[in-house]
């Protein structure tokens, strides 16, 4: 067993070593410029989803409607925050206590004036899937581009955009053991969309700039290995999952977990342990070699609650508590079996103290007893 269990593959993967192999002769040999006129071709996630929105909305600009949900990555909820300083009227959709999207909602929220709707995939927090393909027809009856943040999707679950009512489709290399700073916005036939980087002929208009041509190399190779038997991994995945979950709850009293049971990516556990902080909980696992998360990397160093989570209406005991472990196809049944072993006795030695806080701080509180 590795010195480094890790658990955060929702954040960023390992890079699969046939995508590193093949991106090597486009460091060191094969370096020319791929717009040039000789033999010798969007950055990331967060790119992808803005250049679909913005595009979208800069090219229907008498319509000043923007529809995603409360629970998006921070690509696009910043976005729907900065269209709102723009003016724009912008409908964050509600999920229930399990984190699901309520689907009548949706519908209910449409109007002549929505100039598009965006809504994740599948949930990075928590892991809950939502309904895309019921979603998109809702969205597409009333003829509004439907964009879909699928970035924590492929090798998971199965992912068709051509059989599907989705307009626009974004991934990032690095969730699926690709290279870093380099993604893909699946765009549907016939769907105009103005460019987000102006000033080149690059990527077909859409985006001005020279392409990262050993990234988008070493981005194909990893998704093609990781389409390649991707019920058998979430076979494997998912039983490792549920075999930490298992064990948690069995050994931790009050832990509670944070999603959908049975409508969730098969790697992704969200526990929350009661009366407790996810980074005192984050710093004693890094002890023991042990890589988690309390939530997306791109909020992290933050101390307000999650989002996502307030979202869902969990209650405040757990609010703070939460913690997430993701897993991947590098994983094994012993660092299961180990991160299972160490965990409770962290938890019980933090509730423990912060037992102690509670009783103290009961003790000072003007008009108590002591």
């Amino acid at each position: 067993m590795s010195d480094v269990i890790y658990f955060d593959n929702n954040a960023t993967t390992r890079i699969e070593p046939q995508a590193y192999q093949a991106m090597a002769p486009y460091l060191t040999e094969l370096y020319g410029n791929p717009s040039s006129i000789h033999s010798f071709g969007a950055g990331c996630g967060s790119e992808g989803d803005n250049t679909a929105i913005r595009g979208i909305l800069e090219g229907a600009p008498e319509k000043r409607h923007f529809v995603t949900t409360a629970v998006e990555h921070p690509a696009v909820l910043g976005l729907g925050q900065h269209l709102e300083k723009k003016g724009y009227r912008v409908t964050w959709l509600g999920v229930n206590e399990d984190g699901m999207l309520d689907l009548d909602e949706l519908r209910d929220s449409l109007s002549d004036d929505t100039a598009m709707v965006s809504i994740m995939y599948a949930n990075n927090e928590t892991g809950v899937v939502f309904p895309v393909r019921e979603a998109g027809e809702i969205v597409k009856a009333r003829g509004i581009p439907f964009h879909v943040d699928a970035v924590q999707v492929p090798g998971k679950i199965e992912l068709d955009v051509k059989n599907s009512p989705i307009d626009l489709l974004t991934v990032s290399a690095h969730k699926f053991h690709g290279p870093k700073g380099v993604g893909a916005l699946y765009v549907r036939r016939g769907i105009t969309l103005r460019p987000f980087i102006v000033g080149g002929h690059q990527e077909r208009n859409r985006r001005a700039g020279t392409e990262n041509v050993a990234g988008i190399v070493g981005m194909g190779e990893a998704a093609e290995f990781t389409a390649k038997d991707v019920a058998a991994e979430r076979e494997h995945v998912g039983g490792l999952r549920d075999q930490l979950q298992k064990s948690l709850v069995s050994a931790c009293p009050g832990a509670r977990v944070n999603g959908a049971k049975s409508n969730r990516l098969p790697n992704t556990l969200n526990i929350a342990f009661e009366y407790l902080e996810g980074e005192s909980i984050l710093v004693l696992l890094d002890e023991f070699g042990i890589c988690a998360s309390t939530g997306s990397a791109c909020t992290a160093g933050s101390v307000e609650p999650s989002h996502v989570l307030r979202a869902m209406k969990v209650p405040p005991q757990w609010l703070q508590g939460a913690v997430r472990f993701s897993l991947s196809r590098y994983n094994t049944p012993a660092e299961i079996a180990f991160a299972a072993d160490k965990i409770p006795g962290i938890v019980q030695r933090l509730q423990g103290l912060s037992a102690l806080g509670r009783v103290g701080t009961r003790e000072t509180l003007p008009g108590q007893a002591s």
